[in-house]
């Protein structure tokens, strides 16, 4: 346990400082002046780029790696990429992820009270699971080191290695411990997605993932093709309770899966490794309605209350596991009671849905 922990916010591009701002507002309402958080604000993204020609500082960089946790608002804008036309605003998480070795990119997918999903018939209560998504290998691990030739070829490697399957999986099948099971039938079970019918690369992920399996008899197991899971996650999310991928897929399935929630505004996601967590919601910078105080905050809180709970469980620090139960309780509630932005069919903008939160809080 510490007695202060250093917390680096990175707003970024669109309405990241919007949702970031909501939640250092939370979590100042939560614990207080004299609370064990000390939130420094940091430059990066699409704009930093768009005005300096530098997208992640070399002081960001230095803070986030020495902070005790990262919260981040969102990064990117439209058009404003490097000579290679990738995003400028991407290098602050990406690489992140992979110098700060965050392998696990935790996504919680959960149907609240309040909220209609847009699936007939599927009551709040009936979708929750989680998406464990590998964060530091895939297809993404390509990103920079791949080949373009002439302007005729251009190929990106998909690399999987046993180390960063192994921990991946085995962190599946813990939070699946730990969990209360699948909605439909309550049983624990960790779903394997790949492409193993394919390719080599999703045939070895499959293998690795049987062998740590092994290991935890009391969980149920079972393997799942991505194009099938496709369909799956909107004709039967109740049956799942932990869901563990490669890179990319994670990237596409928690995109489908938070439409089934009500939309990415209600996703939060934690990327950890063993030293270091950056938490942010899974949206992205939409700055089509950046600046207009509509952005939905509530992935950013709940990602705050995530951060929490890391915080929490690395440090046994049972007042920041409290608060982390307090946020995510105070936003539960302002959902319920129907406090929603337009984005969930309400009429609510950031700044009440925020204010809704702290007094919530009390």
């Amino acid at each position: 346990m510490k007695d202060i922990y250093q917390i680096a916010v990175v707003p970024g591009d669109g309405i990241g400082p919007e949702v970031a701002a909501a939640a250092v507002r939370c979590l100042d309402a939560l614990f207080g002046p004299a609370g064990p958080l000390v939130l420094r604000e940091h430059p990066a993204g699409a704009e930093l780029y768009r005005r300096s020609g530098e997208s992640f500082p070399a002081a960001t960089y230095a803070a986030c790696r020495d902070a005790d946790a990262i919260l981040h608002g969102a990064a990117g804008l439209p058009g404003i990429v490097h000579p290679d036309g990738t995003e400028a605003g991407l290098d602050f998480t990406l690489r992140l992820r992979f110098e700060l070795d965050l392998f696990a990119n935790i996504r919680p997918i959960r149907l609240y009270p309040g909220v209609r999903s847009p699936l007939a018939e599927v009551a709040p209560g009936g979708i929750d699971y989680v998406i464990v998504r590998e964060n530091s290998e895939g297809l993404y691990a390509a990103r920079g080191a791949g080949a373009q030739l002439r302007g005729e070829l251009a190929v990106d490697t998909l690399v999987q290695t046993r180390k960063g399957v192994e921990r991946i999986v085995r962190q599946a099948f813990e939070l699946a411990r730990s969990s209360r099971g699948a909605p439909a039938d309550g049983v624990r079970r960790v779903t394997c997605v790949d492409k193993a019918n394919v390719l080599r690369s999703y045939a070895f992920f499959r293998a690795v993932f049987d062998e740590v399996a092994a290991e935890y008899p009391e969980i149920e197991a079972e393997h799942g093709l991505i194009d099938a899971m496709a369909m799956y996650l909107v004709t039967r999310p109740g049956h799942y309770n932990v869901i563990v991928t490669e890179n990319m897929f994670g990237d596409i399935l928690s995109d489908l899966a938070a439409a089934t929630i009500g939309g990415l505004g209600l996703a939060p996601s934690a990327e950890i490794g063993v030293t270091q967590g950056l938490f942010q919601a899974s949206h992205g910078s939409a700055p089509d309605i950046a600046g207009k105080g509509i952005a939905n905050p509530y992935g950013t809180l709940l990602s705050a209350a995530a951060m929490l709970d890391w915080l929490a469980t690395r440090h046994a620090d049972a007042r920041l596991g409290a608060g982390a139960r307090r946020l995510r309780q105070a936003v539960e509630a302002a959902i319920a009671e129907g406090v929603l932005g337009r984005d969930l069919g309400g009429r609510y903008g950031s700044a009440e849905i925020t204010e809704a939160v702290c007094a919530r809080l009390g």
